[in-house]
């Protein structure tokens, strides 16, 4: 159930008029009551004999024991209450109690009998419009203080007794969300989603790794925003608003949105905050962060590198660190997310836009991040965006591969982390986006890891065998499992790739295999062969897939071995590969 508290209004027939209309797309079907404050007005959806001006005079009556000084200025009190898509229709009775409840919930009408005077409308199968008058039958106020956050409590309380879909409760981070006229707008104007979604979502990847207020307002004008610049009569730039060029009001003038409106942490003081270092921010060991690596990175595959190893490093803060630091990897962790869906291939391009949508929700929570902690994850997103677009083949596909692989369990640490701090909402959305990732690393991984594997299938009888008996002899517990997985050969080749390259093989699984439990993988193969890529510093995807030598100019400085994503850690959430 999602309650909705709408904004005050004073015209208490015209929002009748909408109640009983057929909506803006015709979707209002049979208007009528449910319930009412008394359980007796009249019904214009259903009585011929009864007007919704009728309604309106019985609901407003109560304004008349007030003097004309005295009457609030916006008496209507408008409440919406929408059941889960996958939720079961309930019947008029059902939803008649649910509105009796929100109203006593939100302190409109307690049951002290002299609350205000009320009516509950349907007009569709999934939700309810509860509309009252903000002044007693005793002619006080009404205390309905905070009623939206009472209505919340409330819909918590019938799901569980109805056995509805649980809504996970939030905590005030979450961004604004469109209302029904702009997600109709966007319906009319054939936009795939409203205008303050398209926006947000425009807004944060220009953020992504800025480090200057003049970057971040180039990058929006580079997007096609129109820009409004809130100035002090100092001089000083106090705050900031976008339009869409298209989007417009009825007096065709652009709309507007200021950047704390699209997102709590979009403001300009927020914006600012990450180009903050503070002078006693440390690494989660006690050592000071290292110094940002300078923009000039070698391309697409080597940002990717650098970002997997900034992600690798996230990952062991949000483990160990503090509360703060881990925060602030897990908000620099959606700017890697919108760097690398603006810069990737088109085959993974609408996943990973889909997980850096919903991951915008993980990244903030009433946990205050300490910014510094985050400087390598902002750099990666700063170097993906600089190196530009990726291809969708070769060692630019195999790294997007790999770093995927990696922000794929950073999402379900964040997820974990989330849900210890009983943050439902966020532990929510790091999932979804984890699903997300899942989806765009198959889509990633498919060619590399189809040409490791036949290059693994074309090794000579006797070198197969040497890498069969070295994953006996390192892993006698997985080894029959990881050779029945169609990942076998692709990782026969990684073993042999990496003792072509001088490193000793048995010791690089080992530790592969150590760095975090293989037992609920379901394609360990897959897993250790990024791993061992990225610590042996093996190229991604040779140039080549007929060619089985190592050539020294693929080699790019690699990070530390990873995670492995589809560990225990998900606690069986989202299931990889």
């Amino acid at each position: 159930m999602i309650p909705r508290i709408h904004q005050q209004g004073s015209n208490t027939l015209g929002l009748l008029h909408y109640l009983y209309g057929k909506g803006t797309h015709e979707e209002h079907i049979d208007p009528h009551l449910v319930a009412s404050f008394d359980g007796m007005a009249p019904d214009p959806g259903r009585d011929p004999s009864v007007t919704k001006k009728d309604l309106q005079h019985l609901l407003d009556q109560p304004l008349s024991l007030l003097d004309a000084d005295q009457r609030p200025g916006k008496h209507v009190w408008h409440c919406s209450v929408r059941a889960a898509p996958d939720d079961p229709v309930l019947s008029d009775e059902q939803w008649g109690d649910l509105a009796r409840r929100m109203v006593a919930a939100t302190g409109i009408d307690p049951g002290d009998g002299a609350g205000c005077r009320w009516a509950a409308v349907r007009h569709a199968d999934d939700h309810i419009h509860i509309i009252a008058t903000l002044v007693r039958e005793d002619g006080r106020r009404p205390d309905h203080h905070r009623s939206g956050k009472r209505a919340q409590a409330e819909c918590r309380l019938i799901e569980k007794e109805l056995g509805l879909h649980q809504v996970a409760p939030g905590d005030g981070t979450a961004a604004k969300r469109a209302t029904s006229a702009e997600r109709h707008k966007a319906e009319r104007q054939g936009r795939q989603r409203p205008a303050r979604e398209e926006l947000r979502e425009t807004v944060r990847r220009a953020v992504a790794g800025t480090t200057s207020e003049e970057e971040f307002f180039d990058r929006l004008a580079a997007a096609g925003l129109l820009i409004r610049k809130r100035v002090a009569p100092s001089g000083d730039l106090l705050g900031y608003k976008v339009a869409l060029p298209d989007d417009r009001n009825g007096e065709k003038e652009p709309v507007f949105y200021a950047g704390s409106t699209l997102a709590p942490d979009l403001s300009l003081p927020r914006i600012r905050e990450r180009w903050t270092l503070p002078a006693e921010a440390a690494s989660a060991d006690g050592s000071r962060p290292e110094q940002p690596a300078l923009p000039d990175v070698t391309g697409p595959a080597f940002a990717r590198r650098r970002a997997t190893a900034a992600t690798w490093h996230a990952l062991l803060i949000i483990d160990h660190g503090s509360n703060g630091a881990a925060a602030a990897q897990i908000a620099a962790a959606g700017e890697v997310l919108d760097a690398l869906a603006k810069t990737s291939a088109a085959h993974t391009r609408a996943e990973l836009r889909e997980a850096a949508f919903v991951f915008e929700r993980a990244s903030r929570s009433r946990v205050k991040a300490e910014r510094g902690h985050d400087r390598a994850l902002r750099q990666a997103a700063r170097d993906l965006v600089r190196s530009g677009p990726a291809l969708g083949r070769g060692e630019d596909g195999a790294t997007t591969a790999m770093l995927i692989d990696m922000a794929f369990f950073l999402a379900i640490a964040a997820a974990n982390w989330h849900a210890k701090k009983h943050h439902a909402q966020q532990a929510q959305a790091a999932r979804q986006a984890a699903e997300h990732l899942h989806a765009a690393y198959q889509a990633a991984a498919d060619q590399p890891m189809a040409a490791l594997r036949q290059r693994g299938q074309r090794l000579a009888p006797r070198v197969r065998q040497r890498q069969a008996d070295l994953l006996h002899e390192v892993l006698p517990d997985l080894a029959a499992q990881v050779q029945a997985e169609p990942g076998w050969p692709a990782l026969a080749a990684t073993l042999d790739d990496a003792r072509r390259a001088g490193h000793a093989p048995a010791a690089l699984l080992a530790d592969a295999a150590r760095r975090r439990e293989l037992d609920t993988a379901t394609s360990i193969s897959d897993v250790l062969v990024w791993r061992l890529r990225r610590s042996a510093h093996l190229p991604a995807a040779p140039e080549n897939p007929q060619d089985t030598t190592i050539r020294d100019r693929h080699r790019a400085p690699s990070p530390a071995p990873t995670a492995q994503p589809a560990s225990g850690a998900a606690n069986g959430t989202v299931r990889r590969r």
